[in-house]
C-alpha cells in the first residue's frame, strides 16, 4: 500500500475515534447530542440552559482536556522512542534509555513530598527527568571509547540512581497519604489533567516533534553509523545533541503530563517500522499516528472497562508486552 494511502487512512480513523471519545465516559452522551450543542452555540437554536451547561462541562472540562492529552502523549513517547532507537541503531531502546523516567519519577514524588501544590510536582518532575540525562550525557565525556555504548551505559547509571533516591522518597512519605498519592502517580493516567495543563506544555510537545521531523533525513544518516554519517559532512556530535535534547524534552513533558505511561515507545516504533519501513521521514509520522491512536484508545478503555478507573500505565503494560511479542518476529525485517 503506498505511504500516502497508509497516512490518509491513518489520520481518518485517528479522527473518527477521537471524535467517539467525546461520547465516552461515564456520563451518557450521543453524537446527536453533540450535534445539537454545537448548533446551539454556533446558530442560537433552543436548548436548555441547564442541559447546555451540563454538556459543556463534559466536552471541555471532562473529556477534551483528556482526548487532548491522550493524542499528544502517545504520539510524543512514539516519536521519543523512535528517534533513540534509530540514533542508538538499537531496538529494544526506549524514552527511559538516558533516565528521563526515573529522573521525573523521582522529581515528581519530590514535589509531593514537599508541597501540595499540583504545579510544584509538575515542575519537579519535568526538572529532574532533564537533570538525570545531563547527568548521563555529562558521565559518558569523563571517558574515552564508544561514545554511544558510553552514553546508553551512563543512562542505565543515572536511572539507576535515581531509582534508588526513589525508594528512599517512598520511605520517608506519609503512608496514609502522600505514598498512595505518589503510588498512583507513578502509574500514570489522565484523571488529574486540565485545560490550563495541556495547553501550557502540549506547545513543547509538538514542537519537540516538529524539530525531529523536520531532521528525519540527518536521523537517517545517524543510522549508518557515525564514520559513514560524518564522511557525509554531518556533524555528528552536535546533531546527536539536539536529538537527545528534543527526544528528552518531549519524554519528559509527557511525565508532567500524565505520569509514567511505559511500552508506547518502545512497541509503536516497531508496528510503524513494520508498516512504512525504516525511513525516518515515513517512520516518525507514522509512529506519531499509531502512537495518539493508541494511547487514545487505551485512555477510553480505561474509563469504560470497570467502575473505577484503571491507571493507564498499568494497561500499556499489559496490551504493549502481548503486542511486543507480536511483533518481534517480524522487528528484524522492519529494520532492513
Amino acid at each position: 500500500m503506498k505511504k500516502q494511502v497508509i497516512f490518509g487512512v491513518l489520520i481518518l480513523v485517528l479522527s473518527g475515534v477521537i471524535l467517539l471519545s467525546f461520547t465516552q465516559g461515564r456520563y451518557p452522551l450521543k453524537l446527536v447530542d453533540i450535534w445539537h450543542y454545537l448548533h446551539h452555540i454556533l446558530f442560537q437554536s433552543p436548548m436548555a440552559d441547564r442541559t447546555a451547561n451540563s454538556i459543556k462541562v463534559i466536552l471541555f472540562d471532562i473529556r477534551l482536556p483528556r482526548i487532548l492529552a491522550a493524542v499528544v502523549v502517545g504520539a510524543a513517547l512514539s516519536v521519543s522512542g523512535t528517534t533513540f532507537q534509530a540514533m542508538f541503531i538499537n531496538p529494544l531502546v526506549s524514552p527511559g534509555i538516558l533516565g528521563v523516567l526515573a529522573g521525573a519519577s523521582f522529581g515528581a514524588a519530590l514535589g509531593m513530598l514537599l508541597s501540595s501544590d499540583w504545579a510544584v510536582v509538575q515542575f519537579s518532575a519535568f526538572s529532574f527527568g532533564m537533570i538525570a540525562v545531563g547527568l548521563a550525557v555529562l558521565l559518558s565525556q569523563l571517558y574515552k571509547g564508544d561514545r554511544l555504548l558510553l552514553l546508553i551505559l551512563c543512562g542505565v547509571i543515572s536511572g539507576a540512581l535515581f531509582t534508588a533516591l526513589l525508594s528512599i522518597i517512598k520511605y520517608l512519605a506519609d503512608p496514609y497519604d502522600q505514598l498512595p498519592a505518589i503510588v498512583y502517580w507513578l502509574m500514570g493516567g489522565f484523571s488529574m489533567i486540565n485545560l490550563h495543563t495541556i495547553s501550557s506544555l502540549a506547545p513543547g510537545i509538538l514542537v519537540g516533534i516538529v524539530v525531529i521531523i523536520a531532521f528525519a533525513n540527518k536521523l537517517n544518516l545517524l543510522t549508518m553509523g557515525d564514520e559513514e554519517a560524518r564522511s557525509l559532512g554531518v556533524r555528528v556530535r552536535t546533531i546527536r545533541l539536539m536529538f537527545i535534547v528534543a527526544a528528552t524534552l518531549i519524554s519528559s513533558l509527557t511525565v508532567v503530563i500524565g505520569g509514567i505511561i511505559g511500552w508506547v515507545g518502545l512497541v509503536i516504533p516497531h508496528m510503524s517500522r513494520m508498516i512504512v519501513g525504516p525511513d525516518n521521514r515515513f517512520l516518525l509520522p507514522c509512529s506519531a499516528l499509531i502512537g495518539a491512536l493508541f494511547l487514545l484508545v487505551v485512555d477510553n478503555v480505561s474509563r469504560q472497562m470497570f467502575t473505577v478507573e484503571i491507571p493507564l500505565g498499568i494497561l500499556t503494560s499489559l496490551l504493549g508486552i502481548p503486542a511486543f511479542v507480536c511483533v518481534l518476529r517480524g522487528a528484524r525485517k522492519g529494520w532492513s
